[in-house]
């Protein structure tokens, strides 16, 4: 097991990337995807898995050769890179913190529904008991933010995320898709039915989440690497978007195979209870829902570091966990998670309409590490060659059509 574990943290700022790519808010949009339009938005995750990895790759390249942070080169080496920075973290943070409040509502409702499946008699206090999951699970989340080390949130990270894929994949054998219907999901097109938009734009949002990229080279900071570790964080990159594919696309199949075919859809965290359980019986349920909590405490680490680190990668290009400041911030992000919980807003409908809003700066981050990448004053013999910059202009143009979407979704819901 020693062994496996090892490996496991050699891929340490991939599983920061997969935590901040798939939480309950990529769980929810597959199961809504799947459950609604089966297997048809199955080229866009592919998609935004690829632009991903060449994003991930990118940053972290550009770190390791240069020893620049996101913001702090946006901000030291592009024209008005002080408003672009200052614009991209208040959208992150934005989103993120949108995020947040989803992820902590969903993943506090599925305690409870966990607990409820063997314990029907805990439904007439559902509120109270959902509100005191929530509390006790940010509590316990910012206790760990207050002693401050990366290598430790790394940890807790490998943990989260391998209980997450294996649940997923292990659900995807219980109920088995068709192929054929898989295949047919890599032909592009977009369902044209109300919210078939809102739902392609959530689908980039969670997938190429400009978090991911923006706090690639905190991480590699954090981790220690250098130039000796340019292949190690090659490969990391890799399996990052390799996996993110494999996971989500497993949540996106478990639900089409479930759900599409019987015409029921996920409009609350009830709707996952009552229509997979007749399928996949009790112990299967559990597994999955299993796998959705790990997603939710994975990404309950990263939007809560995020804002912090942000603004320090601007201010100073160094990895902060802590400052006064650190705390602060993350204190107040604690705070905010509480909202949807306290308020009893539904947070399926919520957690999809913050991934919309991550798209919206998605096109300031791709751009910006298209033009830092390819400067050779700064990258020298490291700049991207053609196949990464052909992929990072796709992925600048693929941002730029997505959140155009993403704006006409918003005004179909007004």
């Amino acid at each position: 097991m020693l062994p496996i574990l090892k490996k496991l943290m050699a891929f340490g700022p991939a599983f920061f990337a997969i935590g901040y790519t798939i939480g309950t808010g990529s769980v929810t949009s597959m199961i809504v995807a799947g459950s609604t339009y089966g297997m048809s938005l199955l080229w866009v995750l592919f998609l935004s898995c690829l632009f991903s990895g060449a994003l991930i790759y990118a940053y972290g390249n550009y770190a390791i050769v240069t020893g620049e942070t996101a913001l702090f080169a946006f901000k030291k080496h592009l024209k008005f890179g002080r408003t672009i920075a200052i614009l991209i973290i208040v959208g992150v943070t934005f989103g993120q913190w949108n995020s947040l409040m989803g992820i902590l509502g969903i993943s506090s409702n599925i305690i409870f529904e966990m607990l409820a499946l063997y314990s029907p008699a805990l439904n007439q206090y559902k509120y109270e008991l959902v509100l005191g999951i929530a509390v006790s699970v940010i509590g316990i989340m910012y206790a760990i933010m207050l002693i401050g080390r990366y290598s430790l949130f790394e940890k807790i990270l490998v943990m989260f995320v391998s209980c997450m894929g294996i649940s997923f994949v292990f659900s995807l054998f219980v109920v088995r898709p068709l192929p054929a219907e898989v295949v047919a999901g890599f032909v592009p097109s977009i369902p044209d039915v109300p919210g078939g938009k809102m739902m392609v734009a959530a689908f980039v949002g969670t997938t190429m989440a400009a978090a991911t990229f923006l706090s690639r080279p905190l991480f590699i900071q954090g981790k220690g690497w250098g130039m000796a570790n340019q292949g190690q964080q090659k490969k990391d990159a890799i399996v990052a978007a390799i996996l993110v594919f494999i996971i989500s696309a497993s949540v996106m199949a478990v639900a089409h195979g479930a759900l599409f075919h019987e015409g029921k859809k996920i409009t609350h965290v009830l709707d996952m209870v009552n229509a997979l359980e007749p399928i996949a019986g009790k112990t299967a349920l559990t597994v999955f829902f299993f796998g959705t909590l790990a997603a939710g405490l994975s990404s309950v680490f990263p939007c809560l570091l995020i804002a912090p680190l942000l603004i320090a990668d601007y201010r100073s290009g160094k990895l902060d966990t802590k400052s006064t400041q650190f705390k602060v911030i993350t204190g107040i992000a604690c705070l905010v998670a509480l909202i949807i919980p306290v308020f009893g807003f539904n947070p399926i409908k919520g957690q999809i309409l913050s991934q919309v809003f991550n798209v919206f700066v998605l096109p300031l981050v791709t751009l910006g590490i298209l033009i830092l990448a390819n400067k050779k004053a700064l990258m020298k013999k490291d700049a991207p060659g053609k196949l990464l910059n052909t992929l990072l202009v796709m992925a600048f143009i693929f941002a730029v059509i997505i959140s155009a979407n993403g704006v006409v979704a918003l005004f179909e819901q007004v």
